[in-house]
């Protein structure tokens, strides 16, 4: 069983590549499939409602992935000065100076723990005639090591299912073939990421990036992002500022015939000048702190750049380190994730929470339930908002992917839900999404 998905005004698309996507201003509805795994890619489009800082970009995205195998992308967010600039032009230079100095600093504390990553795809096609060849495809992108031991996190379209091989490149031009890939969330999944661990280190010890917390940041930070840019240009940097919080898009890796589209959110939106290549590298604060991983690039379009909050995928990064793989659990709802302005939008009083959308108020038209789902076996129905899991209540800060993202499947959850004006507690055993 595929993972929730979540129906929301913007989408985004994998960045194949050359082309970062396209922005659309129609703004429809915002409904989501709810489950551990994120919510369900598909036909559905996901629109994002502007809020304050954290509101939701009320527009449809069609946007890249940022790179990856068969097609290179991702970039970074720049930023520019988290100071209020007053005074002299020359006080106005030396600020400015000072934050230059300070994103040189960052590049040389983070850089090492930034890897490149190149992935070899092999696929089976068939001729007129019925005969079938097998072909390989090459593609670049970016990681980030989070343990001595090897293990790298990069973005799923990177490393997707049918990679035959994969080498990584560190900073200091050490190369590593044969990396295994410890496992990647489905294809679908609105969380795009996956693990590789280095088998042999041959003695060298690595250096792992320290992880921020993607909650504490706000619109206006400056941030600096580093990647493969072009798949060749290792540990480009760039700097910019964080644009918005909770992006949902739909991701695509381009405009041939076989192109693949996925839904995405809970997405850092930037205004770095996004690269081929970058997909898997750093989104950083000021202190070094990673609070992002770059993903994708809003095509025909300057400046837009999004990553997934790295809260998001704590919950992923512990499961890894425990268990050495990666599963994720569903409870198998759509839903949206309820701001003042999009619950104003379905005339609901519950401003926060994820809210399971009726089929009657669902823009695609589908069961707000899936059949035989764990949210069907624990009586869930349309038109309840889910509160809070195990007590950790649901907000912009902490959305229900990455609080499911600190469970696995088999599981037991106790939910709080509002159903009717009424606040009641349901139990539900998360079950396991499956490719």
């Amino acid at each position: 069983m595929k993972p929730d998905a979540k129906e929301t005004p913007s989408k985004i698309e994998k960045t194949p590549s050359a082309k970062p996507a396209t922005v659309s201003t129609k703004q429809p509805k915002t409904q989501v499939w709810a489950s551990s795994a994120g919510r369900m890619a598909g036909s559905m489009k996901s629109s994002v409602s502007q809020q304050s800082q954290r509101g939701l970009l009320a527009v449809v995205i069609i946007v890249l992935f940022a790179g990856g195998a068969g097609y290179m992308g991702g970039v970074i967010a720049t930023n520019t000065s988290n100071s209020v600039i007053t005074g002299s032009l020359s006080d106005q230079k030396k600020i400015v100076t000072n934050e230059s100095q300070l994103i040189s600093q960052i590049s040389k504390t983070v850089g090492p723990s930034v890897v490149s990553v190149n992935a070899s795809i092999t696929s089976t096609t068939s001729d007129f005639f019925g005969y079938s060849q097998d072909q390989t495809q090459e593609g670049a992108g970016t990681g980030l090591i989070i343990t001595k031991t090897g293990i790298i996190m990069t973005n799923r379209h990177v490393v997707p299912a049918g990679t035959s091989k994969v080498s990584v490149t560190l900073a200091d031009g050490t190369t590593y073939d044969n990396v295994k890939v410890l496992g990647r969330t489905n294809s679908g999944d609105s969380l795009d990421v996956a693990f590789l661990q280095i088998s042999d280190l041959k003695g060298k010890q690595l250096t792992p990036a320290v992880l921020g917390d993607s909650s504490e940041a706000e619109v206006g930070d400056s941030v600096v992002a580093i990647g493969n840019a072009l798949g060749e240009f290792q540990n480009t940097v760039t700097s910019g500022i964080i644009s918005g919080f909770g992006r949902s898009v739909q991701a695509s890796s381009g405009s041939s015939a076989n192109a693949s589209s996925e839904d995405l959110d809970d997405l850092i939106q930037t205004d770095a000048a996004i690269n081929e290549g970058n997909s898997g590298g750093p989104l950083v604060n000021l202190n070094g702190q990673v609070i992002g991983i770059n993903t994708a690039i809003a095509s025909n379009a300057e400046n837009i750049g999004f990553s997934i909050p790295i809260n998001d995928l704590k919950g992923l990064i512990k499961q890894v380190l425990q268990t050495g793989k990666l599963e994720r659990p569903y409870l198998g709802i759509r839903y949206v994730p309820l701001t003042k302005s999009i619950a104003k939008q379905y005339g609901l009083d519950q401003t926060q929470g994820a809210y399971i959308v009726p089929q009657s108020q669902s823009y695609t038209g589908q069961d707000p339930i899936l059949s035989g789902s764990p949210a069907d076996k624990a009586g869930l129905i349309g038109g309840d908002v889910i509160t809070k899991i195990d007590g950790k209540t649901i907000d912009t800060s902490h959305s229900l992917t990455s609080l499911l993202n600190n469970y696995l499947p088999g599981d037991e959850v106790h939910l709080t839900v509002v159903r009717n004006g009424k606040t009641m507690d349901i139990t539900a055993t998360l079950g396991k999404a499956s490719s």
